[in-house]
């Protein structure tokens, strides 16, 4: 058997100091719809604002940059654009050449600045979708 103590619910009821109705429907006076309503506003605002902030599309960014940074930190990217061929034909084979023959570091870099590259052209293409989408008639 449970002592009072123990249990803080008294015959199935909700608690007094939640503000919440019994079974049977009538308040127990105390009105904290509103602290609720509130509470959960609050939250709803807090995590739209943090949706914005942490959005794809400003990962995207931050990974760009530092994954440009950190090329621009360990490769001499000026020495490198100096010695590519002048013949268009032959780059492809001359940068596939070039980072195969990088550090490993400089290899992982190179792929994370791609890949948040293309997906930030990707959240791009969803932002302008809908400005080239044409409008339904009625």
């Amino acid at each position: 058997m449970i002592s009072k103590s123990m249990n803080p619910v008294r015959n199935n009821d909700f608690d007094e100091s939640h503000g919440l109705t019994n079974r049977s429907g009538v308040s127990n006076g105390v009105n904290n719809e509103t602290t609720i309503e509130r509470t959960v506003m609050r939250r709803v605002r807090i995590i739209r604002i943090l949706a914005l902030i942490i959005s794809t599309a400003t990962l995207a960014v931050l990974t760009t940059v530092a994954g440009l940074w950190g090329i621009g930190k360990e490769v001499w990217v000026a020495q490198v654009l100096q010695n590519d061929p002048d013949n268009i034909f032959e780059l492809p084979w001359f940068y596939l050449g070039a980072f195969w023959h990088t550090s490993i570091v400089v290899q992982m870099l190179i792929l994370l600045t791609l890949v948040s590259f293309i997906f930030l052209v990707r959240e791009f293409v969803r932002f302008l979708a809908p400005f080239f989408t044409p409008a339904r008639s009625q």
